[in-house]
């Protein structure tokens, strides 16, 4: 069994809060596995990788010995989670959040141990309660306490609806971890929220009240916004395995290693050696390689990883440039155009200030020479292949 300083730390590897610690201690010190609950509505069937933070975090707890109940909302996801929502979304269908449960499913466990994981549906209990049961639901907070969440409070303030069973949603949340009697919840920090209110009814219901655990929100591709298919800053765990390689050979130096942090399975002291060795001068690129080899090998396997790199090494490393680039043509002005609004207009960025970043990173390249001024021209009658980042090419005529 793992000691208690070093499960604390494995645990708190990576987390943004934890309420309340000293509690999590006393838990830790029980003779007996811990209930960890995380719940999820399935209301899109993929995930990538920000969403396997949380999952990322659940298989250390399954490591330290403990139960995890991966609860799958199939009554609360026709409810529709408001959380950072400005508009109340549509509910989907029994139909869909089951067909959507069941890709889900098959995606988590390539991260948690299905032996190790008890899979639940919440309608199990909450169908149950019926028209009196969520009237002395309701009747346990105020719509003043419900106000008090940001989302919440801005929809009002700014005179946007709020139907009333988007406030039943943290109260159904909260009744999850009653009825499954939960020592410990997970969830992103957008959802510390609900995960409180799952404290307060388990104190109504007189039981001890679940440590909440939250995760932060996983950056994307940029390295600013949190990583979603809306932002197109993510990574498909379902992408193909070269793909993947490529969009994580292109983070920086710096996001790579918040990827490591919340993603790898490596130990910490591993982690700090690498850390250490790219100090001592390692290329962090070969560090960069290791992290992507990790992850395409989870949702691949080892083969794909290997031979991802190998299809890397040839297109970009050996100068390489891929067969079906694209071919544009952008329109100077006076006889010239700038570096930073023909990468835009070509469009290998989505706006000038990405372009200037890019430069200033040292990701842009002309004809394989980089380029080091953003605010450089290329004149008209200019043919050349430019490059940003490890991806993104075109072969572009200056007209």
């Amino acid at each position: 069994m793992t000691d208690l300083q070093t499960a604390l730390a494995e645990i708190k590897r990576g987390a943004e809060e934890i309420l309340v610690e000293d509690e999590l201690v006393e838990k830790l010190k029980l003779d007996r596995p811990l209930i960890v609950k995380l719940g999820a509505d399935p209301t899109a069937p993929d995930i990538h990788l920000g969403h396997t933070v949380i999952l990322t975090k659940l298989r250390q707890f399954q490591q330290l010995g403990h139960q995890v109940v991966f609860l799958i909302g199939d009554f609360t996801g026709m409810v529709g989670d408001p959380t950072g929502k400005n508009s109340t979304r549509p509910p989907l269908t029994k139909e869909q959040v089951l067909a959507n449960a069941e890709t889900y499913k098959e995606q988590v466990f390539k991260i948690l141990d299905p032996e190790k994981t008890r899979v639940v549906f919440n309608s199990e209990w909450l169908a149950e309660l019926g028209a009196e049961g969520m009237i002395r639901l309701a009747a346990k907070q105020t719509v003043a306490r419900m106000l008090e969440r940001d989302d919440f409070k801005k929809r009002y303030t700014g005179g946007q609806p709020i139907a009333i069973h988007e406030f039943m949603y943290p109260l159904l949340q909260g009744y999850d971890s009653v009825a499954l009697n939960a020592d410990i919840e997970l969830g992103g920090t957008d959802q510390k929220f609900n995960l409180l209110m799952g404290r307060e009814l388990q104190k109504d219901a007189g039981q001890k009240p679940q440590v909440v655990l939250t995760m932060p929100l996983l950056e994307g591709l940029d390295g600013v916004k949190k990583m979603s298919k809306s932002a197109n800053n993510y990574i498909g765990i379902s992408e193909p395995a070269d793909e993947m390689f490529g969009k994580i050979m292109s983070i920086s130096d710096d996001l790579m290693w918040r990827y490591y942090q919340l993603l790898s399975y490596r130990p910490l002291a591993e982690i700090e050696q690498l850390k250490a060795d790219v100090e001592a001068g390692k290329n962090p690129r070969d560090v960069k390689i290791a992290l992507a080899k990790e992850i395409i090998a989870r949702f691949h396997d080892q083969a794909a990883a290997d031979g991802a790199e190998q299809a890397f090494i040839a297109r970009f490393q050996k100068g390489a440039i891929p067969d079906d680039i694209a071919e544009v043509t952008v329109n100077a002005v006076d006889g010239e155009i700038g570096m930073a609004n023909l990468l835009k207009d070509a469009g290998l960025v989505a706006s000038t200030s990405e372009a200037m970043r890019m430069v200033k990173q040292g990701a842009v390249k002309q004809d394989g020479e980089k380029v080091a001024d953003a605010k450089q021209t290329v004149a008209t009658g200019t043919t050349a292949v430019f490059q940003v980042g490890k991806r993104r090419f075109a072969k572009v005529t200056v007209a």
